[in-house]
């Protein structure tokens, strides 16, 4: 009997450990981050050393401290670039798209939470066994609508036409080739589901409240104002001074455009998304675009998956902070290799920019070690080296408790031995 409750007892410390180990894991009990904490000249130089030798197409790198740039990199393998070089964004875009959402919101031109139907004239949401007037703004935004298309968009090659915005909202191109509706599958408000026609829905919103086109309107509201000179929905091949398109072995890709400017089609360089990204902080919110009440609105939690908060109004919710607020900002990924991020820590001031084609995740892999040496959390792109992260304390603590058990098991064999004797 005292074997088998012994094994038993085994058993239970171990399920108690691994649950403990997995839960701490995502607080960041097992990561280290990869420079001291405050030295951003630490973590510049890990962050450059990593994007030298794993990307070998083309980089743009600034580190933000206190609302200001701290310090950038440009890689030279490739093209010439520099501060100006403009590079496609893919779905960061939507960041910029729920930030002109918001400034017609702001100037209570459109209301969060009516039905979106109420400025839809040129496209409706086709019906389904849900209500459709339960699709708002609020929950297009922060993809809890219930659309369940999860799009990446599809390329266009630089000679196509492309489709007027009603055509990508009934007949999307897709990435994957795969037959994609924009239709409400799930009841709205339910769950948190990535959709990528959310944001053509927003684009024509944005056309139908204003009458202007999408890119006219992000014009005059933010790319003027800001002096964003260098920022535009067209594809990147109509400028120069542009960073191209490369594969993962360096070797030159295709240049595309899309059809989905709000989704997918910003294009911007580095210093234009800096001058963005500090004016999204909230110590600089009068910046007379967006105020103080409504960037914090845009990085209030609206979309959770497994009971944690990881979606504003148009803001991936990276990791919390220590002030009860959370590291924000958007990222963006394109095939071949194209990836972005931009990563604010509005505790402090402090912000991450990369840019780069050549790789299909660095900019996200740098992006979320930033958030982890910012923080101390994992951010919620990284479940990889969460779960990475929980291997060795697994063991380590298993081995130990049936060491411990052996031990037990051992000590009390030896006393009934001598018992006996």
């Amino acid at each position: 009997m005292y074997y088998f409750k012994l094994a038993f007892g085994t058993l239970i410390l171990m399920g108690l450990w691994i649950a403990f180990v997995f839960i701490s894991a995502f607080s960041g009990w097992w990561m280290s981050p990869i420079a001291s904490a405050g030295d951003t000249e630490e973590f510049f130089q890990k962050a450059t050393k990593t994007l030298v030798e794993e990307n070998l197409g083309n980089t743009a790198f600034i580190l933000i401290k206190d609302g200001s740039i701290a310090t950038e990199y440009y890689s030279t393998s490739q093209d010439p670039i520099n501060r100006d070089t403009l590079f496609s964004t893919a779905s960061m875009s939507k960041w910029l798209t729920a930030s002109g959402v918001m400034k017609l919101v702001q100037d209570r031109k459109i209301d969060l939470d009516v039905p979106i139907s109420t400025y839809l004239s040129r496209w409706t949401l086709p019906p389904s066994e849900f209500d459709n007037n339960q699709v708002t703004i609020r929950r297009v935004l922060s993809h809890t609508a219930g659309l369940t298309d999860e799009l990446g968009f599809g390329d266009y090659r630089t000679d196509e036409k492309l489709p007027t915005l009603e055509q990508s909202l009934s007949n999307p191109r897709t990435s994957t080739g795969r037959k994609a509706e924009i239709v409400v599958n799930v009841a709205p408000g339910t769950i948190w589901r990535y959709s990528g026609g959310s944001y053509l829905i927003l684009q024509l919103i944005i056309e139908e409240v204003t009458g202007l086109t999408f890119a006219e309107f992000m014009s005059e509201e933010f790319f003027n104002p800001l002096s964003m000179n260098r920022s535009t929905y067209k594809s990147i091949n109509n400028f120069e001074n542009n960073a191209g398109s490369y594969n993962r072995d360096g070797s030159p890709a295709p240049m595309y455009q899309y059809a989905s400017s709000a989704a997918t089609g910003f294009s911007t360089s580095s210093a234009d998304l800096a001058k963005f990204v500090i004016a999204q902080l909230p110590s600089l919110g009068a910046s007379g675009i967006l105020n103080r009440g409504t960037l914090k609105a845009m990085r209030e939690p609206h979309g959770s998956t497994l009971g944690v908060d990881i979606w504003g109004l148009g803001t991936i919710l990276y990791a919390p902070t220590r002030s009860d607020d959370f590291v924000f900002g958007h990222d963006g990924r394109n095939d071949p290799a194209i990836n972005s991020t931009a990563r604010i820590n509005p505790a402090n001031g402090d912000a991450i920019i990369i840019l780069e084609t050549g790789h299909p995740s660095i900019a996200t892999n740098i992006g979320s070690q930033w958030v982890l040496w910012q923080t101390g959390y994992p951010d919620v792109l990284d479940s990889n080296s969460v779960i990475a992260s929980m291997f060795l304390p697994g063991i380590l603590g298993l081995v130990i408790v049936f060491l411990a058990s052996l031990s037990l098991g051992f000590n009390h064999y030896r006393k009934l031995r001598i018992e006996h004797l």
